[in-house]
């Protein structure tokens, strides 16, 4: 009932930020009497959807039952009640958690509170999966910063772009089309000033129907941005968020660049934009999964930072000769290689897919008692 559960957390994953996306099932005499996933920040989370369905069936549905949720029940007022409380007063006997949660607030109360109230308590079943699920969550939570995700286009002789700077398009479109999945998985996309002078882009999720657009962050260490930037400016403002200008400038200028702009000034490293101090930023604004579309300077300087946890590389069947690399790093000698781990590797239309993992989730074990 867990793997059942993972399946619908994952139907909430585009939508949830800066919470996660639960799922729970409920179960009653070895039947399915109710499932959910979390919905929008500010609306019902797994349980309270799962015990709804059940209810629609019986108001006592959920008196004896089970409930197995791939996050620990909350046990804190937010902008809902805790769910803990809820399960609670329905009746539910059992809970099994794939996780405890490692959020301040929780941090294995709920699990408490349920057991107090004479509910039979369990975690740890199918932690791994669910630690892959929320991993972008447990980042936020325990490293106080976003998995960072970086998104490549590339020939075979790995150049995202002709020295000219053409680039469109490398990969086909199913890749393309991959790729907007991603962005709507993503609580932002990050980029470079370099990437915004060069090809303006939107970095919007785009071509299927999304209940909310990724936030914005430009990585601006002198603050080069035109105010009439596509990033800057958005068709459905109340979906897509502000643009985080990241800077080490004086903020002089926000009203300059709009209503939809955030300037944040941040410390200087070598004159750019401290990496490490951007990523803490981002986790202070709650974004659990952050993926990265940039040129190849800013690629090379995040991994030499250590702050890329996730590569997924779109690699077209082809070769374009000279070009600029997809990432743009100098090594001493050959043992400094980069060697991340392969965790999956598909064709998208004519083009390879490969997620290339740097960071393992063993800062998460905690959170299933490991």
């Amino acid at each position: 009932m867990m793997a059942k559960a993972l399946q619908y957390a994952a139907l909430g994953a585009n939508m949830t930020s800066p919470n996660p996306s639960v799922g729970c099932v409920l179960v009653r005499d070895q039947q399915l009497i109710g499932y959910g996933h979390s919905q929008a920040a500010g609306g019902a989370h797994a349980e309270i959807m799962a015990l709804k369905m059940a209810k629609n069936h019986s108001s006592a549905a959920a008196r004896g039952a089970t409930a197995y949720v791939t996050l620990e029940p909350c046990s804190h007022f937010g902008r809902t009640p805790p769910c803990a409380n809820t399960l609670i007063g329905a009746g539910v006997t059992r809970v099994v958690a794939a996780l405890r949660d490692p959020n301040p607030l929780v941090a294995g109360q709920g699990l408490a509170r349920l057991a107090a109230h004479g509910v039979d308590v369990s975690y740890g079943l199918l932690a791994e999966q669910a630690r892959e699920h929320h991993k972008g969550f447990l980042s936020r939570m325990i490293r106080k910063r976003p998995w960072l995700r970086v998104k490549l286009a590339a020939s075979l002789d790995g150049r995202i772009a002709l020295n000219n700077g053409e680039s469109q398009w490398i990969t086909g479109a199913a890749a393309r089309a991959d790729v907007q999945r991603l962005r709507a998985q993503s609580c932002a996309m990050l980029t470079g000033i370099g990437t915004i002078l060069a090809d303006d882009p939107q970095l919007n999720a785009r071509g299927f129907a999304v209940t909310r657009q990724p936030q914005r962050i430009v990585l601006d260490s002198h603050l080069r941005i035109n105010a009439n930037a596509k990033i800057l400016s958005a068709a459905s403002p109340e979906l897509a968020g502000k643009t985080h200008i990241l800077t080490t400038q004086a903020p002089q200028q926000a009203d300059a660049l709009g209503e939809n702009a955030v300037l944040a000034t941040l410390p200087a490293q070598n004159g750019r934009v401290d990496l490490q101090a951007a990523c803490l930023y981002l986790g202070e604004q709650g974004f659990n999964l952050v993926t990265v579309e940039a040129g190849g300077q800013l690629v090379g300087s995040l991994l030499e930072a250590g702050l890329v946890d996730e590569i997924v590389l779109y690699q077209a069947m082809s070769f374009i000769g000279q070009g600029q690399a997809l990432a743009d790093f100098c090594l001493a000698d050959l043992s400094q290689q980069y060697r991340p781990t392969v965790i999956d590797r598909r064709m998208i239309g004519n083009d390879q897919r490969t997620t290339l993992r740097f960071t393992d989730l063993s800062f998460a074990h905690s959170t299933s008692g490991e």
